[in-house]
């Protein structure tokens, strides 16, 4: 088996990887906690009124999946790559609710690596998480600059 290096510059990295990202259980009080500060609709925060809202219960808001999904991110490849900075989310989809207990697992394919004259490279990275009955709950296109070899 071929494995990325560590440090991993972009032109270490390849096309069609897929990353395990690892899983993360959310709790109801980290639910509750995070939304409090960030997204304060009732049905993130208040148990009775989400029970009797859309949803029957309490959810959390999509702010809080995508930082779940960055947090598996950085621990399962961000960490080992020599990255640069974060560029751009794109087509950012809350496809169910995350509901408290619910385990979630995030994978991250590489779709491009465009190498510029500067020395970086922008990676390009399909990205999803799933709930512990393999339900997609999130799916995303990242993008991510990262150094060359120098």
């Amino acid at each position: 088996m071929n494995e990325t290096p560590r440090p991993a510059y972009a032109d270490d990295l390849r096309i069609g990887h897929v990353y395990r990202l690892g899983s993360h259980s959310v709790g109801e009080d980290d639910l509750v906690d995070f939304a409090r500060q960030w997204d304060p609709q009732s049905f993130h925060v208040d148990a009775e009124a989400a029970a009797a809202g859309t949803f029957g219960g309490l959810i959390a808001s999509g702010i809080h999946t995508l930082a779940i999904f960055q947090r598996l991110a950085v621990q399962g490849a961000f960490a080992d790559w020599q990255v640069i900075a974060g560029r751009r989310l794109l087509d950012v989809e809350f496809r169910r609710p995350v509901r408290p207990g619910d385990v979630l697992t995030g994978s991250m394919t590489i779709d491009d690596i465009v190498v510029d004259e500067r020395g970086r490279a922008l990676v390009t990275a399909a990205a999803a998480l799933v709930d512990q009955d393999d339900r997609t709950v999130l799916t995303t296109v990242i993008e991510v600059l990262v150094r060359a070899h120098p």
